[in-house]
């Protein structure tokens, strides 16, 4: 925990670069957004106040700040004017002293350990200011860092502003900083948008520091990659990508088998017990929850499921949907929302199910729909059967009992009944309740009319097949 009196995260960009109606900090990265990973980060160190400078699009990140860190408190930058304003609005907004840290909302990347011990250095050397800095093997974009003969930060200089010398620096400006609170009052005022961009910038407070008499320090980040913001879309997915790699290291060091971890996509808030095997192509969203030794994958997505121990999914697509122990789904099974599949339960090849409960050891083969069911335990679903849940205006209710033995292509129109015990017979269409231990068949008896084939298509290949087999007009 950090001896930490105010954090300000600066979230009032226009975002222009990512070409979007979405404000570039709800964007999202694993599941979460740009600035919702960051105040993850941020509240695990437990500032005494947390203030979030907002400006574009303000409504829509402050309802997101607000379902996410209810406690944190926004202030609105009318006038985006740069960093250095924004910080200046927020400051003035407290009235206390001590450590204040500040740092962009668009560095998703960054973890609670390196803040914490940013702090820890800051704070143990009595530092006045301090600057996290890290060397980049490509630093274009990044304001550079200025250091003297003695290693003290002298400035730091935004690339517009650099000279072709100053941009050959790789070590760079993160834009995370942390300020005794009468040492940042002090400058915060005196700053000036004589530069390129017409803008107060906060890096220039780094350079007014040093001319009060104070002595900045730059510390220097272990981990590069923590630092990276994002600005277009491909900042976003270089930072996805990164992501990607965190969260599968971490799920593979607990015990889970990933066989491709490049194409496993697993969202932050979703947990996996040991044992899980996940093949390739899988994306694992939500608040999903695998059990050990269950089987997911390949090309399988999972979005807010529970998956029981032991269970199998494979090539399938499954939402807000519960799987049971020892179930099997899949190839190319779809489970929509409010899907319950329990323990041993089966749900096959190009199977659709919705809003349905499927008991224990039932299965459902193959190329069927269930919506708006409820089926028994050990019951079977022939393949292509069809719950008719909608009239067109409402949806209607199934039920499926125990040991129910439903035949292929029948058509069960809801609402409807199928008792215990009972059966139908193939290529029924099943309007009305079908006692326990009864069979319900509902089709035309067949005719055959002979001849027909002859009369009708007399010149084709099927006429010449008939003849050949004996057949007469």
């Amino acid at each position: 925990m950090s001896n930490l009196s105010l954090a300000i995260v600066l979230a009032a960009g226009e975002s222009k670069r990512m070409k979007s109606k979405t404000p570039k900090v709800l964007h999202k990265i694993a599941g979460r957004t740009v600035i919702e990973n960051l105040l993850t980060a941020v509240e695990a160190i437990a500032p005494k106040k947390l203030t979030v400078v907002v400006g574009a699009q303000k409504d829509a990140v402050i309802e997101h700040i607000s379902a996410i860190y209810p406690s944190a408190n926004t202030v609105f930058q009318e006038k985006r004017n740069g960093t250095g304003a924004a910080a200046a609005l927020a400051l003035a907004e407290y009235k206390g002293n001590g450590t204040v840290l500040i740092l962009a909302a668009d560095t998703p990347l960054l973890t609670t350990q390196t803040l914490q011990e940013f702090i820890n250095a800051h704070q143990s050397e009595k530092n006045s200011a301090s600057v996290l800095t890290a060397l980049l093997p490509d630093p274009t974009g990044y304001g550079r860092i200025m250091r003297g003969d003695d290693g003290v930060i002298t400035k730091i200089i935004e690339e517009k502003d650099a000279s072709e010398s100053e941009r050959d620096i790789d070590e760079i400006n993160t834009g995370v900083y942390l300020f005794e609170l009468p040492v940042i009052r002090n400058v915060i005022n005196q700053l000036r948008s004589d530069n390129s961009q017409k803008e107060l910038y906060l890096t220039d407070v780094i350079e007014l520091i040093n001319k009060a008499g104070n002595r900045p320090y730059a510390i220097l980040s272990n981990d590069y990659t923590e630092t990276l913001g994002v600005n277009d879309r491909s900042q976003l997915a270089e930072c996805q990508g990164i992501m990607r790699d965190r969260i599968n290291y971490l799920h593979m060091q607990n015990g889970v088998s990933i066989i491709d971890p490049t194409t496993t996509w697993i969202d932050a808030g979703v947990e996996i017990d040991e044992d899980v095997l996940i093949y390739p192509g899988t994306v694992i969203t939500g608040k999903t929850k695998i059990n050990s030794a269950a089987v997911i994958g390949p090309r399988t997505t999972l979005d807010s499921c529970t998956v029981g121990e032991g269970a199998k999914v494979v090539e399938s697509h499954c939402t807000d949907s519960k799987i049971g122990k020892g179930v099997k789904i899949g190839p190319f099974t779809y489970l929509r929302k409010g899907s319950v599949l329990k323990d041993e339960s089966k749900a096959g090849a190009f199977v659709e199910i919705k809003n349905s409960t499927v008991g224990r050891g039932s299965k459902v083969a193959h190329l069927s729909y269930v919506g708006d069911a409820q089926i028994g335990d050990e019951s079977n679903i022939g393949a292509a059967t069809v719950f008719v849940n909608y009239d067109g205006e409402e949806k209607h209710k199934t039920k499926v009992g125990d040991h129910v033995r439903i035949g292929s292509d029948t058509m069960l129109v809801a609402p409807v009944t199928v008792g215990d015990g009972a059966y139908t017979a193939a290529g029924s269409v099943i309007n009305e309740d079908v006692p326990p231990g009864a069979i319900g068949i509902g089709r035309a008896k067949q005719v055959n009319i002979l001849g027909w084939v002859l009369r009708k298509r007399g010149n084709s290949k099927s006429a010449a097949a008939a003849k050949k087999a004996g057949a007469k007009e």
